[in-house]
């Protein structure tokens, strides 16, 4: 069954990732997983590191591995504001392995409640997450 289309724009502190009409989008907030089809209420939600899932119009599904930011739902249109945004293709999933090793060690040698143990968990919980979307995605 198609849906209505709604403009969807992903940005990252890089650019514009993605530009143009979406049918649907998955994703994940702080608080559970969100879908959002046009005429979706207003929101403004903090987003999670997860795989970010758009169906395009006519079906045709595009992936990527979302890092920490927000979404906003507005009329007709959705704005993502992430940190990363990767095309699923493109992801590295060696790189990410080695981020986390890193993350994991600075994790485990700094002292609790300092802001470089906070960082070093944030990265850890992204690079899990990361890693988990690509295994999903080899997967399929």
């Amino acid at each position: 069954m198609a849906h209505t289309p709604y403009t969807l724009e992903i940005l990252t502190p890089e650019g514009l990732v993605f530009s143009g009409e979406a049918e649907f989008i998955s994703s994940r907030t702080e608080t559970g997983s969100i879908g959002i089809y046009a005429r979706h209420q207003p929101l403004l939600a903090l987003l999670a590191p997860t795989e970010l899932r758009i169906t395009l119009p006519g079906g045709e599904h595009k992936s990527f591995v979302q890092g920490e930011g927000y979404v906003q739902v507005s009329d007709e249109r959705v704005l993502v504001l992430v940190e990363e945004a990767i095309d699923v293709k493109d992801a590295d999933a060696a790189a990410f392995q080695t981020a986390l090793d890193a993350a994991r060690a600075l994790e485990q040698s700094s002292d609790e409640g300092t802001e470089e143990h906070r960082r070093a968990a944030r990265s850890v919980r992204r690079y899990t997450a990361f890693l988990d979307v690509v295994g999903t995605a080899s997967a399929a």
